[in-house]
């Protein structure tokens, strides 16, 4: 391929754009519109009518546009067509006359069950083992036993022989070897108890009944032990755990014998159970009955009261009420109370609706209240070294469980009874307190005055008032009292709240109130409360142990205050932020304030009170920034930061803008995505002005926009990013360029060719290694398009920027086997084609481009027919570089994309131009790599311009052009 001599293809632009626009084609839709409403239609069948009646049907207008996706179920849509199918189905014949009876009862139970609303105990029990813990030592029996207990032969008839088997099994678990385990923690402690479970399910997986029966038993006497009453709630929830786990097996076990043939149904009735089944049932309530001492014979019948479904009807309205009683044989007040919190939770399992029972139990705990101010309950405290009031709280989880049964789904009038019956025991602090956790906020908050009276009514000694008003506050938080009662009942609370002594209490219950606070009240009420907490929690740093409780006002406080200039008005919320003294807590509270302000600040600010604030919050999450911190942390502290700068607006006054940007820059140094963000700012600030001043720029407004681009000019080489500051830099030109900076624009353009060589042949993304080569390619791409408008500098001689920008591409080390060096090469064709025109495809206003400052000087296009054939003869001698198999492809691919470049850009009326188009036709379907289809299309274009007035010498070209296939 000899060289060839380049001439750019005269264009105008105009008449090219006028002729490719296409013609507005009139539409006639008549009434069809895609938005207007569909009518549907709605055909309702009747089947098994009456003789004469008729079936009714309702349908849209016929003139209504067919619905596509209608017309493909023929009519009709599924769920109608289910819907007729179940209408028409007669009712099922009942098999017999009970069925009827049944279902009603089934009906009955669904509306008594116990439904989602009703916190589970599963849900206290992670509390309790949490909030009841002990450093004592705690000791527990493993009782070992021996063997010798076996089931009775099959062949013993006779009952006298059952009962004597069963007494001896019974006697062998009660009597059976021990081990005493001695000085275990807390920890140690309930490891064993897991262990017990564990051994509990591998004797019975082993058909051990009796070994697993004698755990239960055992585990079952652990509750009567109180040497460590501390512990005693916590030690509850494990044990019930083993007595929840063996009921379960045993109820599954008799379910499993009554479930062949076919699988028994969950509303089964006695008559649906076996005889057999009934008759393991039966032997396991009469080992239960066996057992001597009450406590674990009134657990273990507890844990499986379920099972007397197997028996009759009645049994477990039969149970309950002789279980209730057996309780009161229980002489220690806090065994029987947890007791009674066991029997009533398997209770609500099987019957809630059994609310007799559930009041019976009640009514006995208050009655063994007596008993707490005892000689015997007061030598106990005394001995373990406990406080009223510490013990007192130790009976919260049973009577709050016991009180949620009473209260699910009560009426009102209810709670009205429990006050009385609280004024009548001179209101017991410790019953008080689990009423209004029981009930629903709605009813105590409609009562809260009165509550109040009680509370102050309470004695003082027994059970901390604080304590009271925290489970007032908490039903205050999710329900209103009525609105002119609501300061009285603030006042009244923290009367008692801020006279408490004890930090840690204090912040407990003041942390409560705080919602109240928000909730109804003004930044001055607020205000208050913060001041109050500042003065409790700041002597002996006081606040270092109450960091998640202070992190909760803050949250509670940002969920009711929305308005940051009514927030950062109160005087003590910033000195309540100063509390939080570790950087972790302080790092993640302003993160939390920054989350509720870009999510609720609408407007844009310019306010001098948020925007301290602001910045102040801002740098304190910037400043926790280390060599440490992980890459993630910091993209999340960026992007709260730049959210808060995108809110910073100073209207028309650009210069205090300006300033802002300035100081964040300052502050913010550490964090490149905030200074990339800033950067943008300060673009958008320039461009703005030059929409403000209509392109026309004063002295004033010039100086400005100059002193943008210095702002931008400074801060880039400051970001690590290569890419990041080559697109800023072009970026930063693009804008200076639209605001007639000249040499600003030079400056930019001439600093992003400088960093080229910089450009690293692989970099990360997203964690990956991935080759730069693409990247690159856009972003010269980029800036070969905004060359075009780019004025030559007086000083710098034709071209420079270009000249400059390729031979940087021409030095920089590409990968080995690419072609990125030549395709930009052929990129830099159209640019140069473009620049040789009278008039430019685009300029900026009131920038003189090239096509003004030459006019088409002959020296000027002569220059640019160089460079072109320059460009070309290195591409050409490229592709005669990749004549070997396995570039072929690659020779294939750049012949084409140059052959369309020549024929789109390029005077193919010149001979050589025009033989060099065709040799690269030729040259790119000569091995058969090029797509048959792109080939096509293309020959398909260049026959259609051929027919133009002005292109009439492609007819020769085109016919010269063969398609050809790979041999």
């Amino acid at each position: 391929m000899a060289a060839v001599q380049w001439r750019s293809r005269e264009r105008n632009y105009d008449a090219e754009l006028q002729r490719w626009r296409p013609e507005a084609a009139a539409l006639d839709f008549g009434d069809y519109h895609p938005l207007k409403p569909i009518m549907v239609t709605d055909t309702k069948t009747r089947r098994g009518t009456r003789k004469g009646s008729t079936s009714s049907s309702s349908s849209s207008s016929s003139s209504a546009p067919a619905d596509p996706l209608s017309s493909m179920l023929d009519g009709t849509d599924p769920l109608s067509m289910f819907a007729a199918a179940s209408a028409s189905e007669p009712p099922a014949m009942s098999h017999s006359g009970s069925t009827g009876e049944l279902g009603r009862k089934k009906k009955e139970n669904e509306e008594e069950a116990v439904g989602p609303d009703f916190e589970p105990w599963s849900s206290k029990r992670g509390e309790i083992l949490a909030r009841f813990t002990t450093t004592e030592k705690l000791s527990i029996n493993l009782f070992m036993g021996s063997e010798r207990g076996k089931a009775p032969s099959p062949g013993s008839s006779a009952v006298s022989e059952k009962v004597r088997t069963r007494l001896e099994e019974l006697d062998d678990l009660e009597e059976g070897s021990q081990r005493e385990l001695l000085n275990l923690s807390q920890q140690d402690y309930a490891n064993r108890i897991e262990e017990l479970n564990q051994s509990l399910k591998e004797a019975w997986a082993s058909d051990q009944k009796v070994k697993a029966l004698k755990i239960v038993i055992q585990c079952s006497k652990l509750l009567s032990d109180t040497s460590v009453i501390q512990f005693y709630p916590s030690k509850f929830v494990l044990i019930t755990d083993i007595l929840d786990t063996f009921g379960r097996l045993v109820f599954d076990r008799i379910w499993t014998m009554c479930s062949d043939p076919r699988p028994l149904p969950d509303s089964f009735t006695v008559e649906d159970v076996n005889d057999t089944a009934k008759e393991t049932c039966l032997n396991w309530f009469f080992k239960i009955a066996s057992i001597r001492e009450l406590l674990p014979r009134l657990y273990v019948e507890a844990a499986i009261l379920k099972c007397n479904r197997f028996l009759n009807k009645s049994g477990i309205q039969e149970t309950l009420p002789r279980l209730t009683a057996m309780i009161r044989g229980i002489g220690d007040p806090l065994v029987a109370a947890y007791a009674r919190a066991y029997l009533c939770r398997v209770g609500m399992e099987v019957a809630p609706h059994l609310k007799d029972s559930l009041n019976r139990n009640f009514f006995d705990l208050l009655a063994t209240f007596r008993q707490i101010s005892g000689n015997s309950i007061q030598k106990q405290l005394l001995k373990q070294r406990v406080e009223v009031p510490e013990y007192l709280t130790l009976y919260s989880p049973a009577i709050n469980w016991i009180l949620q049964c009473i209260a699910y789904r009560a009426p009102e009038p209810l709670l009205t009874e429990m006050m009385e019956r609280c004024k009548t025991m001179a209101n017991n602090a410790l019953l008080l307190n689990s009423v209004m956790r029981a009930f629903k906020p709605e009813f105590v908050a409609a009562r809260a005055t009165d509550f109040i009276g009680m509370i102050k009514d309470c004695d003082e000694s027994g059970f901390p008032k604080h304590l009271l008003f925290g489970s007032l506050g908490r039903s205050l938080a999710c329900a209103d009292p009525p609105e002119s009662e609501r300061l009285t009942i603030l006042n009244e609370a923290w009367k008692v709240i801020t006279k408490v002594r004890s930090p840690q209490d204090y912040i407990n219950c003041a942390e409560i109130w705080v919602e109240f606070t928000c909730r109804h009240f003004t930044k001055r009420e607020v205000n208050t409360v913060l001041a109050d907490i500042i003065k409790h929690m700041t002597p002996d740093r006081a606040f270092e142990d109450a960091y998640p409780q202070l992190q909760s006002v803050i949250r509670k406080i940002l969920a009711y205050f929305h308005d940051f200039s009514v927030l950062f008005s109160m005087e003590r919320f910033l000195p309540f932020l100063d509390m939080f003294q570790k950087d972790s807590v302080r790092v993640e509270v302003c993160k939390s304030i920054m989350e509720v302000f870009i999510k609720h600040q609408v407007e844009l600010t310019r306010d001098p009170v948020i925007l301290n604030a602001m910045l102040h919050i801002c740098k304190t999450m910037h400043d926790s920034v280390n060599a440490l911190t992980l890459e993630d942390e910091k993209r999340a502290l960026a992007q709260l930061i730049i959210g808060f700068i995108r809110m910073v607006s100073f209207g028309r006054d650009f210069e205090q803008q300006l300033s802002f940007c300035v100081e964040a820059r300052a502050t913010f140094c550490n964090l490149e995505p905030v200074l990339v963000q800033l950067i943008h700012t300060v673009n958008q600030l320039a461009m703005e002005t030059r929409r403000v001043m209509r392109g026309s720029h004063s002295r004033k407004t010039a100086a400005f926009v100059r002193a943008c681009a210095a702002y931008s000019f400074i801060t880039i080489p400051s970001l690590s990013s290569i890419f990041s500051r080559l697109n800023l830099y072009l970026l930063s030109g693009q804008v200076a360029l639209a605001n007639q900076c000249l040499s600003q624009a030079d400056a930019f353009l001439k600093a992003a060719v400088s960093i080229l060589p910089e450009v690293p042949r692989s970099i990360s993304v997203e964690g990956k290694l991935r080759s730069s080569e693409s990247f690159l390619m856009d972003f010269i791409n980029n800036f070969l398009a905004t060359l075009l408008v780019v004025p030559d500098h007086p000083e710098h001689g034709v071209l420079y920027l270009v000249r400059g920008l390729l031979n940087m591409v021409q030095d920089y080390t590409w990968e080995d086997n690419s072609d990125a060096k030549v395709r930009v090469y052929i990129s830099a064709l159209p640019l140069l084609a473009a620049m040789s025109q009278e008039t430019y495809l685009y300029t900026i206003p009131k920038v003189d481009s090239n096509e003004t400052l030459y006019g088409g000087d002959p020296k000027f296009l002569s220059e640019i027919n160089k460079l072109c054939e320059t460009l070309i003869g290195q591409i050409l001698d490229h592709l005669k570089t990749l004549a070997r198999d396995e570039s072929l492809r690659r020779q294939s691919a750049l012949a084409f994309s140059l052959f369309g470049v020549l024929l789109a850009h390029g005077d193919v009326r010149t001979n050589k131009l025009s033989q060099l188009t065709i040799n690269l036709w030729n040259l790119s379907h000569k091995h058969g790599y090029c797509e048959t289809r792109f080939s096509v299309r293309t020959l398909e274009y260049i026959k259609y311009q051929a027919q133009q007035p002005d292109m009439t010498h492609l007819t020769d070209t085109v016919q010269r052009l063969a398609l050809q296939s790979r041999t």
